[in-house]
């Protein structure tokens, strides 16, 4: 008899168990989905040229909408996608209702920091982190949209990822792979980067 692999625990599969429970009654798990996707969320909409007011409203809205239609998203192991698209689509409709598109940096208070770090470690760790998002922003759209959603997840789901970014699963580790050797070259360019 053969012993069966574990299937590797995933972005998708952990948000999925999350929403389950959510839906079987136990209203605690949303709030442990919400601090498990956000950060992704939070960026997938910021790669859409929102600034931080917008995109904060965007993801609250996004997640307003998976509370209200609830009972729709049919199989929970989608609820990822879901989240992703609704938020992507969202963030769309207020580019085109406000009309702005402007490409902005990343600001040091966009990135979350731990509460415990010493004022010098956060100001170094803040230095590195805005300089890095500054090089990311000059990869081309499609490795920005790549990095940031794959840049938060211990294990992301291919699957999810590549539907919500449009791309054929197959391509998402060699693209992911490219990304990374032009951000590499980047930050090998840079004299400031000290990382």
């Amino acid at each position: 008899m053969i012993d069966a692999q574990p299937v590797p625990e995933t972005l998708a599969s952990r948000a999925a168990a999350l929403f389950s429970a959510y839906r079987a009654g136990d209203e605690a798990r949303m709030g442990d989905l919400v601090a498990l996707v956000s950060p992704i969320l939070w960026h997938t909409v910021r790669g859409q040229r929102l600034d931080r007011e917008s995109a904060e409203d965007v993801v609250q809205t996004t997640w307003l909408a998976l509370v209200r239609h609830a009972d729709s998203v049919a199989d929970p192991q989608a609820v990822l996608q879901w989240l992703i698209v609704s938020a992507r689509r969202e963030a769309w409709r207020v580019v085109k209702r406000t009309d702005r598109i402007e490409p902005r940096d990343f600001e040091p208070d966009d990135l979350i920091s731990r509460a415990d770090d010493a004022p010098e470690a956060t100001a170094v760790r803040d230095d590195g982190d805005g300089r890095l998002w500054q090089h990311i922003t000059q990869l081309p759209e499609r490795c920005q949209a790549l990095l940031r959603v794959i840049a938060f997840a211990d294990r992301p789901d291919y699957a999810a990822v590549a539907k919500s970014l449009g791309m054929p699963v197959g391509s998402i580790g060699p693209t992911r792979g490219r990304c990374l050797a032009k951000l590499r070259i980047q930050l090998a360019n840079d004299p400031a980067w000290e990382h």
